[in-house]
């Protein structure tokens, strides 16, 4: 299937920083494709060499054939991760402005109603709240029908209930036709809208799949995650593999115990475990592994490489790492 977005080995520095490194993909019609990675990783250096913005020190962009500067600017529609329209304009007044750019815009209003915004389009942009600037952003991309959309963390600040209006949004979009190209941290967004997802570190694609295979791959093994007071020492004779992790994966709490590469109905024979031992606990819950697993997986595996001086000592970190 012919690329609609597609870069090839994107090489960009700035001064001693190297933004892109040998960057490479390809999104086709009608796909969502989601990119992740880390704070600097070079994802908005990436989407601004594809939208004409940034200039490639070498390697090739090509957007609907053509180098992205080339492009007919009606044919795109771009939403920066930064982008402060004037203060000063409703809602509608700022969506009528951006379709007086185009020969043949959408309706503002149907636009305002898109994003979920129909009962606020009265209200001046400074008066919004922060999620609801963000949806007034995300709706100036629609009002020229592109036919490419580049959304760099369209959701940032939008609650869950405007998140998801956006979710549906984009999906339909997709389900028309529409090729769209997001930037994302939140895997729930990324593994809910992106026929295909690209982890980007370091300036290059490090992986690059559905995200069902990527979990498949990079996921790792089931998780029932225990929360007692017990130590370590009290599990040495389950029959599982349980760690410790400490908080913050997975939101888990302190304290909590992790047990791996279990499958729901052994559920019941650790709860004997524990009941047998009297060990107190005052939660469960089992969960298979997501996109964020991936996405720790190999954000933690690059950044060890990256940063181990011995070269057999990233080979073991590497190697240690896969067979985990």
């Amino acid at each position: 299937m012919t690329a609609v977005v597609e870069a090839t080995d994107l090489e960009k520095t700035y001064g001693e920083t190297v933004a892109l490194s040998g960057a490479s993909l390809s999104v086709t019609a009608g796909e969502v494709f989601g990119l992740i990675g880390p704070n600097g990783a070079g994802k908005t250096t990436l989407v601004r060499a594809l939208t004409g913005t940034t200039e490639p020190d070498s390697g090739t962009a090509r957007v609907l054939g053509e180098a992205p500067a080339a492009i007919d600017r009606g044919r795109l529609g771009v939403l920066p991760q930064d982008f402060s329209p004037p203060d000063r304009l409703s809602a509608r007044e700022l969506l009528a402005y951006y379709a007086g750019l185009y020969d043949d815009p959408r309706d503002p209003d149907a636009v305002l109603a898109d994003v979920g915004l129909a009962d606020a389009r009265d209200t001046w942009y400074e008066d919004l709240s922060g999620g609801q600037q963000r949806r007034v952003c995300v709706g100036s991309t629609l009002v020229n029908d592109p036919d490419v959309l580049f959304l760099d963390e369209p959701t940032t600040g939008i609650d869950p209930a405007g998140r998801r209006t956006v979710w549906r949004l984009i999906e339909d979009l997709a389900a028309g036709g529409t090729t769209v190209l997001l930037t994302t941290h939140d895997m729930a967004e990324a593994e809910r809208l992106a026929d295909r997802v690209g982890l980007l570190a370091d300036g290059s694609l490090v992986a690059c799949d559905t995200p069902a295979a990527l979990v498949r791959k990079h996921g790792g093994s089931s998780r029932l995650t225990i929360e007692t007071t017990a130590e370590s020492e009290a599990f040495e004779d389950l029959e599982y593999p349980v760690e410790r992790p400490g908080r913050g994966r997975h939101g888990t709490p302190d304290g909590a115990l992790v047990v791996r590469d279990i499958a729901p109905a052994e559920i019941g024979a650790v709860v004997d475990y524990l009941e047998d031992r009297n060990l107190e606990y005052t939660g469960l819950s089992w969960a298979e592994p997501d996109l964020e697993d991936v996405y720790l997986e190999l954000a933690d595996r690059t950044e060890l490489e990256r940063t181990s001086p011995d070269t057999s000592e990233r080979d073991d970190l590497a190697s240690a790492s896969e067979t985990a």
